[in-house]
């Protein structure tokens, strides 16, 4: 089995060359029903599409089915978003490496849906990120690390409540043992000073967003 699974969502993909950084020769791709472009886009076939289907181009749907590539359709009437189906299809598979690409902007509704689906506790020991090789997106809750370049900008948002003892290494604003307050704005934009950021908290859930300043070569 490859070591992680790279979930393409139905969302906003800024820059096809950038996504390509992210993707990996073994890794197990699924298509989130109209996120199935993303991976066309780059040339790619998904290894299986998951949804209810209202999405997906029927001209795509024509080229996975010439390719039979496999697709798991759901019922539109149910509890759970496609996403929240396909990432528990990859847990079932057994990876505890996952990517979500292309699931921010767009609805309002599905990126904030998006990322609340990362805060479940039961995902705490999983290396899971929202990334799309120019911004990147996850919850701290103990201690995490982001790989950058200085002068990357680096967010961090209280989510549900404050969050105490926050650390930080390698930011131009540095934390020490400090408190993030849910209804401030202090934590936008820090600024990455080396290649490699940490972070640890004592207590809480913090947002990380890590945003990469990605240049064409």
């Amino acid at each position: 089995m490859s070591k992680r699974a790279l979930i393409f969502i139905n969302g906003d993909l800024p820059d096809l060359d950038a996504a390509r950084r992210i993707l990996e020769p073994d890794a197990f791709m699924i298509a989130v029903d109209g996120g199935t472009r993303h991976l066309l886009a780059l040339g790619l076939l998904p290894s299986v599409v998951i949804g209810d289907l209202d999405s997906l181009d029927p001209a795509h749907l024509l080229t996975l089915e010439k390719n039979h590539v496999e697709i798991i359709q759901h019922p539109k009437d149910k509890d759970e978003t496609d996403l929240e189906l396909a990432l528990n299809y990859a847990l079932d598979l057994g990876y505890r490496n996952i990517r979500l690409v292309a699931a921010l902007g767009g609805r309002l509704d599905h990126t904030l849906g998006n990322l609340s689906l990362l805060t479940n506790p039961s995902l705490a020991g999983l290396e899971l990120r929202i990334e799309d090789g120019v911004e990147e997106a996850f919850f701290v809750r103990r201690q995490a690390q982001i790989h950058g370049r200085a002068g990357e900008t680096v967010s961090l948002l209280p989510w549900n409540g404050d969050v105490t003892g926050i650390q930080t290494e390698g930011l131009r604003w540095p934390l020490r043992h400090e408190t993030l307050k849910a209804h401030k704005t202090r934590g936008i934009s820090n600024e990455m000073v080396s290649d490699v950021a940490k972070i640890s908290i004592d207590s809480g859930l913090l947002l990380c967003i890590h945003s990469a300043n990605y240049k064409k070569e």
